[in-house]
């Protein structure tokens, strides 16, 4: 069986982990080949049965891309005698023969939530969304086989499908072994911390993610209390909802007390969790939130947005709040932070459920999906 998949829309962030575990944990292949077609920057397992496929095309730039994938990519599929095209950005701009069936998938909710489209001043990026939805919807309806990654998404999109798809399954991401907690390795805390305790918020710093009703709820928390701890915020914040988080942390006189990280390295990412007092993740817009899961892997308390799909994923092992509310965060941040036992309660409860989410179970249950895909069509094709 030869899967093909094009992968050259995964650039940076969640888009390589989710491949990189796939074929990371490729080991009964059931006799599968796979060809990548994939950037530079995501340097792939070395595993016999990928190969990744270099292309003299320019595809960097989206519409080079999109002309690659029409007017060249389906030559390569007619060479390979391909079974499957994955695709698992979300869009298929190739058309196929009728011996080779189509996956993509849904990752990305921003252009399916009206209410954070908005939010986007009037623009490109407004409008790209805006045509994202669109051409999703109709790659989704196109495929023989659409993998969601929560049931959020699932219920959210085929809300929108005017017809049934024709084949879905929610298959959950998964936690990397590095971010659980591991009493036999002691990850050593980052120099570039403050001393004493920290609370901890990893994201981007945009808007949708609500880093500024944080930082104005921690102001209000130390009004209700002696507030000891520093507030960390790691992410890229050179963008403009950045600089006006920065502002209000000028504004509100808390340059001492939090503390704009900007980008953390990856793999220093699960000794900033394991070390944080609490950990924070107040996003309002997420499909399956990879910082959620890595937080609940490292056994601290975590105080995380109530909005879906965050409590398909928390559950019961976190506490939440409201994240458009700043007095919200500062109440229920006040409600636990001073409580050594519930604290200890708390992390020993998201060390518990993190045990939900495995990336070889979701690399199983992937290419099993697959797998059972090609097959079936091969078989109502006799």
């Amino acid at each position: 069986m030869i899967v093909v998949i094009n992968a050259f829309s995964a650039r940076r962030g969640g888009g390589q982990t989710y491949l990189l575990n796939l074929l990371q944990h490729l080991d009964n292949c059931g006799g599968m080949l796979i060809y990548i077609f994939a950037p530079d920057s995501l340097k792939l397992p070395n595993h016999p049965a990928i190969t990744k496929v270099a292309v003299s095309w320019p595809t960097d730039n989206p519409l080079l891309r999109t002309l690659w994938e029409k007017f060249v990519l389906p030559g390569f599929l007619k060479k390979m005698n391909a079974d499957v095209l994955f695709c698992p950005g979300g869009l298929i701009n190739t058309n196929v023969s009728t011996s080779c069936h189509t996956v993509t998938m849904s990752q990305n909710m921003i252009p399916f939530t009206p209410s954070i489209r908005q939010q986007y001043p009037l623009g490109w990026q407004r409008l790209r969304n805006w045509l994202l939805e669109r051409v999703m919807l109709n790659s989704m309806k196109r495929a023989d086989l659409v993998i969601f990654i929560s049931e959020y998404a699932r219920g959210v999109i085929q809300s929108y499908m005017g017809s049934a798809l024709k084949k879905a399954v929610t298959i959950p991401h998964g936690i990397s072994d590095h971010f659980r907690v591991n009493p036999e390795i002691v990850t050593s805390r980052p120099d570039w911390l403050p001393d004493g305790e920290y609370l901890l918020y990893v994201s981007i710093l945009e808007t949708y993610k609500h880093h500024l009703e944080v930082v104005r709820g921690f102001h209000r928390l130390k009004s209700l209390r002696s507030t000891r701890e520093k507030l960390v915020l790691a992410g890229k914040n050179d963008m403009p909802s950045g600089i006006t988080v920065r502002d209000e942390i000028i504004r509100l006189g808390l340059e001492d007390e939090i503390i704009l990280a900007g980008n953390v390295a990856y793999q220093e990412l699960p000794a900033l969790y394991s070390h944080a007092k609490i950990n924070i993740f107040a996003s309002g817009c997420e499909n399956c939130p990879n910082i959620l899961l890595e937080a609940l892997g490292a056994g601290r308390p975590l105080l995380v947005s109530n909005t879906p799909p965050m409590p398909e994923f928390g559950g019961d092992a976190v506490n939440y709040f409201d994240p458009t509310d700043p007095n919200d965060f500062a109440k229920q941040m006040a409600s636990f932070i001073d409580l050594p036992d519930e604290l200890n309660r708390l992390g020993r409860m998201a060390a518990k459920h993190a045990g939900k989410y495995d990336w070889a179970e979701t690399a199983r249950n992937t290419w099993q999906s697959i797998r059972e895909l090609a097959i079936t069509q091969k078989q109502n094709m006799k």
